[in-house]
């Protein structure tokens, strides 16, 4: 060679005298090819010090070494809410341990769908890993349809067929009601995410467990909808305290929400814990700087994140199984409650 310039796939062919699929295919170990030739192309790569790259080794894989991280939210929910960046690190942290690169796309509107669609038709990518799923969702239908390998962050039903990584949403929640009715709590609201995502559905599933297994009645007037965001804590816990003043704590079905749960208890100069302890969910790094610092079930975002990777991973180089896990959650008590 002469120069810096770094050697190709066709530099290696040219000195085994093979050709450059032939190359490839002993780079992605692939059986066939002589043992002639795989230690002709083996001792040509060793002389030319030459490092693959996925474009050659794309040649006989049809694999691009790239997947798609689909978060079907808005720019200013994505730098928001703590629970992005926390499943993007643990996402992009496993995929960096394989060499695949991660894409992020978000999906807003009807032509990044289709902009998605076009990725997915073309192959781009070898898989999906997709954030926030709403029941309603067409997208991961899509994806099955087109064959393309995808692990969804949580599930749309109980029912769900693809691959999925989710937190015990029920069960949590329940320990965070069982916490509050063991310090002697009996008007305990909740504040829930979306019901048209089984995250919401669960979180609210497990408010009514824990009333029930407490021989509690559950007060459905104590039930207030959220959307993950402060701005709709802040806003159902108000409405809660017109409707029912005499409430003694709350269960927020995210941290952010009991965020603005607390600032509306603060401006409303209802003292926590003494007159409303409050709970949240996730154990982002908010509940440990909010005043008081906020109780909360801690769910392992960024392990979610690393095993929705490490399962596309492993379906799109080993052609492995479907997956569903379904993580642990643990409470953790701190001076809200």
């Amino acid at each position: 060679m002469t120069g810096n310039r770094r050697p190709t796939i066709k530099t290696v062919a040219a000195r085994a005298g093979v050709g450059r699929t032939t190359v490839s295919r002993v780079v992605n170990g692939s059986d066939l090819v002589s043992a002639d030739a795989r230690a002709r192309v083996l001792a040509a790569i060793k002389e030319l010090n030459y490092v693959p790259n996925s474009v050659a080794r794309g040649l006989v894989t049809n694999r691009t070494n790239a997947v798609a991280l689909v978060i079907p939210e808005s720019e200013s929910r994505l730098g928001s809410e703590p629970f992005f960046a926390a499943l993007i690190r643990g996402v992009s942290g496993a995929l960096a341990e394989s060499g695949t690169q991660l894409q992020l796309m978000l999906v807003r509107d009807q032509a990044e769908r289709d902009q998605l669609t076009e990725s997915v038709a073309t192959r781009r990518v070898d898989g999906v890993l997709l954030i926030s799923v709403h029941a309603e969702d067409r997208l991961p239908g899509i994806l099955e349809e087109m064959g393309l390998p995808t692990v969804l962050a949580g599930r749309r039903d109980a029912g769900e067929q693809l691959s999925y990584v989710d937190s015990d949403n029920a069960g949590g929640a329940a320990e965070a009601v069982q916490h509050l009715l063991g310090r002697g709590r009996r008007r305990i609201a909740t504040i829930t995410g979306p019901q048209d995502m089984d995250v919401g559905r669960a979180r609210l599933a497990g408010w009514h467990a824990a009333h029930e297994e407490a021989g509690v009645r559950a007060d459905e007037s104590l039930i207030e909808p959220g959307d993950f965001s402060e701005d709709s804590g802040g806003r159902a816990m108000r409405l809660l305290l017109e409707r029912t003043p005499d409430l003694d704590a709350v269960f927020a079905a995210s941290d952010l929400m009991a965020v603005g749960a607390l600032a509306e208890l603060r401006r409303q100069k209802r003292r926590v814990p003494d007159h409303v302890a409050v709970v949240g969910f996730e154990d982002s790094v908010l509940a440990r700087h909010t005043n008081p610092p906020l109780t909360t079930v801690r769910q392992p975002v960024e392990e979610l994140g690393r095993t929705m990777a490490r399962i596309l991973t492993d379906i799109t180089l080993n052609d492995g199984p479907r997956q569903q896990i379904t993580l642990p959650t643990e409470l953790v008590v701190r001076e809200s409650s």
